[in-house]
């Protein structure tokens, strides 16, 4: 099977065809020589990462002198090698820098080739590729034999450092639209904080102050929703708990029993509360009895919808929240929380604010789902 988009030489002609082949043929599956618990430290020289630290920040070391050892006489990637996890959320990459670190032997692997393909190329194809028959029921598990029987096509050299340019380029704008995300997501936390910890006030449209703010429990401007029913639009706790960037509703025809919720409320999952799964309805529904519904009663919606989805709120919850792996919040507790409420109008000036912030932030992911679709789709293209 051919891929759909190709690349030309320099003088136009066509390059040749790929080949198929497995990428047993072109190299071998290579790891770090094993490290002891007891050769590790908390604090130390050279950062060593196992499985669970893989891509982000390490919580073990060890000594110079042991690396050095260890780099000199074993195997050890090259600079621009990428690594893979193979235990957990198996292929996760990491291209290799030059940095002096140190990894896990088994879980963390990289694939040693002969030269006739391209670490930048093998990049872009781990991001496409379905390895097959992954062992394991809940910790999955992927083997050297897998990786080895794992087939694709080889274009030459040329096309693949075309390929990758082209896709490394793509990558750069997703990470720059990234980071422009979660600055924006910075920046209005910064400015929540500021406005609710009153550093910054408003003014009334005639330039006068706001009273101030009344000392109030959750439970005496919102009630929680109890009410169960029939809803056409069903929020159920899966779509709840996915990164999918709101909240996926069912088929509106297909009505479904629950808690119901109306338009105005704001409905967060009370499983795992920390991951702020939180959503204000447009419309009236049902929901799983997994999610919780807040109606506002002597409360702006929106700025109901903010407290909500605030960090004091989330760390107030999980002082309560019952159970270790899923942890659920505590009703009672929840209604409890105390709180320092502004007037009406100084409510909606600072929902305003922040819902101006939340359209800017609603963009900039639009953005980033573009981007993000243009590489799944060139992807598919390349990688048949």
């Amino acid at each position: 099977m051919k891929p759909m988009l190709r690349f030309k030489a320099e003088d136009g002609s066509d390059f040749p065809d790929w080949e198929k082949m497995t990428l047993g043929d072109v190299g071998s599956v290579t790891m770090c020589k094993r490290v002891f618990k007891e050769q590790t430290s908390s604090a130390g020289d050279v950062p060593f990462f196992k499985i669970g630290t893989f891509g982000s920040e390490p919580d073990a070391y060890i000594s110079r002198e042991l690396f050095e050892a260890l780099k000199k006489n074993n195997p050890y990637p090259k600079n621009g090698t990428v690594l893979l996890s193979a235990s957990g959320t198996v292929g996760r990459q990491v291209v290799y820098q030059g940095e002096d670190a140190y990894y896990q032997d088994s879980n963390i692997v990289w694939l040693e080739h002969d030269g006739s393909v391209t670490d930048s190329f093998l990049e872009q194809f781990y991001s496409a590729v379905h390895w097959q028959g992954l062992e394991g029921s809940t910790i999955k598990r992927l083997y050297n034999k897998t990786i080895l029987s794992t087939t694709f096509y080889r274009p030459s050299l040329p096309e693949q450092r075309k390929i990758a340019d082209l896709l490394s380029t793509v990558d750069r704008v997703i990470a720059e639209q990234q980071s422009e995300v979660a600055a924006w997501e910075q920046r209005k936390k910064g400015i929540m904080h500021k406005l609710f910890s009153q550093e910054v006030r408003f003014k009334a449209d005639d330039g006068s102050d706001f009273p101030d703010w009344e000392k109030k429990k959750l439970g005496e401007i919102c009630e929680y929703g109890r009410q169960r029913g029939i809803g056409a639009h069903y929020v159920g706790i899966e779509n709840m708990l996915k990164d999918f960037g709101g909240i996926v509703i069912n088929d509106p025809e297909a009505e479904a029993s629950g808690s119901l919720y109306f338009e105005g409320d704001t409905l967060m999952s009370n499983i795992r509360p920390y991951l702020k799964k939180v959503w204000k309805a447009d419309c009236n529904g049902a929901c799983s009895t997994d999610v919780l519904v807040f109606h506002p009663t002597n409360v702006e919606s929106d700025y109901l919808h903010c407290v909500i989805a605030s960090d004091s709120f989330v760390t107030y919850v999980m002082r309560a929240a019952k159970g270790s792996k899923m942890p659920r919040g505590d009703k009672t507790h929840i209604m409890q929380m105390p709180l320092i409420l502004p007037s009406l109008p100084e409510q909606r000036k600072i929902a305003d604010c922040l819902s101006s912030i939340d359209d800017v932030i609603a963009k900039e992911k639009a953005e980033l789902t573009k981007w993000q679709e243009l590489k799944k789709g060139l992807l598919q293209q390349m990688f048949v």
